[in-house]
């Protein structure tokens, strides 16, 4: 076996996230595009499930010149497919494919994973069908494209897949297309998040947990077994973090070959007098919002804090931020008012009419709306967790109150109805964001918010957080531009304690300080940018393309 490293001559990607904005993974993939695109021109395609089929899709340009005499073939194989580009910065190949017709094959289809890698699929249920699914016809795809196009011009074909949603396809390229080489990356595995996701300790007891035997009990066997046993068969298994790395030795009985940091790209934020002028922007959009919603005047010097991410109440540490907004509230070292936003997806029905009337109206307001702490009505308001434990913890925005705290129940896409920004147009108005998890692999949010300028507090528990203590030496602070909170099991108090302490300090800090601060973390994060990160793929790239000759050559 040589010791020169291998390079891909042409890469798919598979993920349930292409072309499609759900959570953390399409950031991955998204920023990641253009530092690949710009190495490897369109060598690089990107599969994802169509969804959009009769509809216009934002984030697909389709092209149907591109690949015309593969797409022909494609269809003639009964492939339903549609070829263009994904709207993001580099403009990657993408190809979107329906799976609807594969139900009807389903058993057949488990029935040959059984007997290839013994995957449990008896119990799957809710979207394991559909990933599984949409998963098996992205492998139909790369057979297809790779016979027609690729077999004889490319020796070193990488296949990427991303998830349990898309084992399926890398075990059946394993299987069909033996010289391409397969690489499953987990961002967060499934019994490490049913763990956490169900008030189970984790990481103490992290070494004397029993993977399949946990997945049965918390009921997601399925998804475990099928994540599982494709770790233990593709030629390269990733994750994203050195604290999932470890879950995956512990959980899935196999050891990472390597880890992949994710990382962010620079295009994403605005320069110099853009930046100021969309800071300002976000800022009236949210002080207006507020005052529309409580009745309250808020002074520019109000500290605008969020938390943000998917609606995992522990695992995302929703539930200790609330806690610690409403003990700063009690804070007497508090210097300056507070507005706290937590901006999580939750079953949401519509905006509520009487807030947006008053949005559109341009008044300042002195009276409060009815509920003043939420910008939309819910479908189940009464069982919210956000709202739950406001109502417990007795805080309703009154005028007294120094901190106000308001629920953002929706994705901002910038068609939200209440606040029209994007996400990453409503962060960089923010002065500091807090996202104090409990089970994170890495931490999108914490490195966007660093990337916009915001200084940021997460937690020891987060890829991100053991990351940024790593770059530190030490332990990193909020005058290092991000506070990593020590987490472990049991010490939630103190981690409420620890976020309204370093929220405290914050306010009292001088302009100078403040602006210190926030150049120090746009610092760090200039170091996780993609054209650092992306090293760690090619390392990737070559361990996967070497154990493919070594398993090509044993049979």
């Amino acid at each position: 076996m040589t010791n020169m490293k291998l390079a891909p001559d042409f890469i798919f990607e598979s993920s349930w996230e292409v072309c499609n904005k759900v959570g953390g993974i399409y950031t991955v993939l998204s920023t990641r595009a253009k530092t690949l695109q710009d190495a490897m021109p369109d060598k690089v395609v990107f599969i994802g499930p169509d969804f959009w089929q009769g509809k216009e899709n934002p984030q697909f340009i389709e092209d149907k010149k591109m690949w015309k005499s593969w797409t022909t073939k494609a269809r003639k194989e009964g492939l339903e497919v549609r070829v263009g580009r994904w709207n993001i910065p580099g403009q990657p190949c993408v190809i979107l494919v329906a799976f609807d017709k594969y139900f009807e094959m389903r058993d057949q289809l488990y029935g040959n994973l059984w007997d290839y890698a013994k995957v449990d699929s008896m119990n799957g249920y809710g979207d394991y069908d559909e990933a599984n699914m949409f998963s098996y016809a992205a492998g139909l795809v790369v057979e297809s494209f790779y016979r027609h196009s690729l077999e004889k011009t490319c020796k070193n074909v990488v296949y990427q897949a991303h998830e349990w949603m898309t084992c399926l396809g890398a075990m059946y390229i394993q299987q069909n297309v033996p010289a391409i080489a397969t690489i499953f990356t987990t961002h967060a595995t499934t019994i490490g998040r049913s763990i956490a996701g169900n008030n189970k300790p984790l990481y103490d007891y992290l070494w004397a947990y029993n993977g399949i035997q946990m997945s049965k009990e918390l009921n997601v066997e399925a998804k475990h077994s099928i994540e599982r046993e494709t770790a233990h068969r593709v030629d390269c298994f990733t994750t994203v973090s050195d604290v999932t790395a470890q879950e995956c030795e512990e959980l899935m009985d196999k050891k990472c070959h390597a880890v992949l940091p994710n990382g962010f790209e620079a295009d994403f934020v605005p320069k110099a007098a853009e930046f100021k002028r969309k800071r300002k922007i976000a800022r009236d959009k949210i002080f207006q919002m507020a005052n529309c919603l409580t009745g309250c005047e808020f002074s520019d010097d109000t500290l605008i804090i969020g938390t943000s991410g998917r609606y995992e109440f522990r695992n995302k540490g929703i539930d200790v931020f609330i806690e610690a907004m409403n003990r700063l509230g009690r804070d007497k070292n508090l210097q300056k008012p507070v507005l706290a936003l937590v901006e999580v997806p939750a079953w949401v029905g519509d905006p509520r009419e009487d807030l947006v009337e008053r949005i559109n109206s341009n008044e300042v307001y002195t009276t409060p709306l009815e509920c003043p702490v939420i910008t939309h009505w819910l479908h189940d308001m009464s069982h919210d967790n956000v709202t739950g434990m406001m109502k417990y913890n007795d805080m309703w925005n009154r005028p007294e109150d120094k901190v106000k705290l308001i629920f953002i129940p929706c994705y901002l896409d910038g068609k939200d109805g209440v606040i029209n920004l994007s996400y990453y147009d409503t962060i960089i108005g923010k002065d500091l964001s807090v996202y104090p998890s409990y089970y994170e692999p890495w931490g999108y949010t914490p490195l966007e918010s660093v990337a916009f300028h915001v200084p940021c507090v997460t937690t020891s528990l987060s890829g991100f957080g053991m990351w940024a203590n790593k770059v530190k030496g030490s332990n990193s602070t909020i005058m290092d531009g991000v506070e990593v909170i020590r987490r472990t099991d049991y010490n939630y108090s103190e981690v409420a304690d620890r976020i309204k302490e370093t929220v405290s300090d914050y306010s009292q800090l001088t302009e100078k300080e403040v602006d210190d601060v926030r150049k120090k973390a746009k610092k760090l994060s200039d170091k996780a940018l993609w054209k650092h990160f992306i090293k760690h793929y090619y390392e990737a790239y070559d361990i996967a393309l070497k154990n493919r000759d070594l398993r090509v050559a044993a049979k």
